[in-house]
């Protein structure tokens, strides 16, 4: 990754400026202390303040004690730990509990902002449709071939909140390994309200900047609209000027023709509205990343293609979700794409593997696509897909909770804060032992053999294997029947 700041050395003064003392008869340098209220320096999320930017000494503390280690797979690329990673570090300090931090390295919590990042990108693609044909329409009528266009456009997108309604019962239901994140307490059967409460919003106001960051930091207004839509209801979106506001055909569009606005005392979210009606030939879409589908709908092998690859070889399928599976060497530390870098890229038109070049759009549908899938034939599954995931330790997990702490500690002198050359000078010059070479090769062959292709995981109900969070590797730690973690 670049670096935001051309220097890696720990600067004396943060950021500020000088000015003319008249009294002393000198130059005087103001630091800006007063960066908290800086607009350009937070973002409001929900009502909680982000980072939006970092200083050349976070920036320092955040690449040597926070950034996805070289021993992981894919750690060349960006994954959805590397946004996670970021948004943790960028987040407010009342969020660094131990369930809560814990709760962000859950597979199911993956799967769900996964799914997330595959929803927006596909809604803010018809956002952009909207609003250009908000425009063009102007004065004019619609044909019938251009409203059966729309509709089939609205059911993709239905489709793809399915997919996320999905992930989201498991977390709301407290299945598998999210039983200890359920509102009712044990035992008692008292739902703790507060707590869930204020653990919603955090997790929600964490999400929003994932899928932000995700999307090329763009829309930003969009994304937290829908967002709190998707969770909550309409109940809850305020009226801000900021926000778009659609006519009532373009939030049928967008919204889907399941989405109902009742009491907001018998209101539910519109994903739980989702699942509530299902068409049958959708069904199919809620076994998607559980079991191979087998069947002549197409419409759902593309949409199970584009939720089981990995996100380092999305490329392969020449799919975008964001900034998944893009060179870290494209980025700076914050996750901003390096325009200098892509300019010596030599990305055009005709070799644009990452969709850079490229601007984002909407494949015209088939007239009677539609009537084509109710034709379809579903059969029999005969095989499972397997979903392999990074674990996290606990060393993480602790360093995590103790951020700030770290920080300040960093920042007293604890801990040398200098570049790789000064950090090599210093080791050099260090007389205690070093590691003898045999212990340096062993260190070596056991990362190699862990990143590396290792013999195939043979069980008698495993027909398929499928790997998240980049690299394909055989599973050698089981944890949950349909969840598998690299060792």
């Amino acid at each position: 990754m670049k670096r935001v700041h051309v220097d890696n050395y720990t600067p004396k003064y943060y950021s500020g400026k000088w000015s003319w003392d008249a009294n002393k008869d000198r130059l005087h340098f103001e630091p800006h202390s007063d960066l908290e209220d800086a607009r350009e320096r937070y973002i409001i999320t929900n009502g909680y303040k982000f980072l939006r930017t970092i200083n050349q000494e976070e920036e320092l503390i955040f690449r040597q004690a926070y950034v996805r280690d070289d021993s992981t797979y894919d750690c060349d690329t960006v994954v959805i730990n590397d946004i996670r990673d970021l948004v943790l570090f960028l987040m407010p300090s009342e969020f660094l509990t131990h369930r809560f931090v814990e709760f962000m390295h859950r597979p199911a919590v993956h799967r769900l902002i996964h799914a997330l990042i595959i929803y927006f990108e596909y809604f803010l693609r018809l956002v952009e449709f909207v609003l250009i044909r908000r425009d063009e329409l102007a004065g004019q009528i619609q044909s019938q071939q251009t409203i059966e266009m729309k509709k089939t456009f609205s059911i993709y997108l239905s489709q793809y909140r399915i997919l996320v309604a999905r992930n989201y019962s498991v977390i709301l239901k407290g299945e598998g390994d999210m039983a200890e994140y359920y509102h009712l307490k044990e035992i008692v059967n008292i739902s703790d309200t507060d707590r869930d409460k204020i653990f919603h919003e955090q997790f929600l106001a964490v999400t929003t900047q994932m899928v932000w960051i995700c999307m090329h930091r763009r829309a930003y207004n969009v994304i937290e609209m829908e967002m709190n839509r998707l969770f909550r209801s309409d109940h809850f979106i305020m009226t801000r000027p900021e926000y778009l506001r659609f006519t009532r055909a373009e939030r049928s569009l967008l919204y889907g023709g399941n989405n109902k606005i009742v009491n907001y005392r018998t209101q539910v979210s519109p994903l739980i509205q989702e699942l509530e009606h299902v068409p049958d030939a959708d069904m199919p879409i809620l076994w998607i990343g559980e079991r191979k589908y087998r069947g002549t709908d197409l419409r759902i092998a593309e949409m199970e293609l584009e939720y089981i690859v990995p996100g380092p070889q999305l490329r392969m399928i020449d799919i975008a979700h964001g900034i998944l599976g893009h060179p870290k060497r494209l980025y700076n530390t914050i996750l901003d794409l390096d325009w200098p870098t892509v300019r010596y890229s030599n990305f055009s038109i005709q070799y644009d593997p990452y969709h850079i070049v490229r601007q984002p759009h909407l494949d015209i549908p088939k007239i009677d696509a539609g009537k084509m899938r109710k034709m379809n034939e579903h059969y029999e599954h005969f095989y499972k897909v397997y979903r392999i995931y990074e674990p996290h330790s606990i060393q993480i997990l602790k360093k995590w909770l103790k951020r700030d702490k770290l920080i300040q500690f960093y920042r007293s002198g604890g801990l040398l804060l200098t570049n790789i050359f000064s950090r090599c000078e210093t080791e050099l010059s260090n007389s205690t032992s070093s590691p003898k070479i045999d212990q340096i090769i062993s260190s070596y062959f056991k990362v190699k053999s862990r990143l590396r292709k290792g013999s195939p995981y043979a069980e008698d109900n495993v027909s398929i294997t499928t790997s998240r969070i980049g690299g394909v590797s055989s599973p050698r730690q089981k944890r949950n029947p349909t969840d598998y973690f690299f060792d």
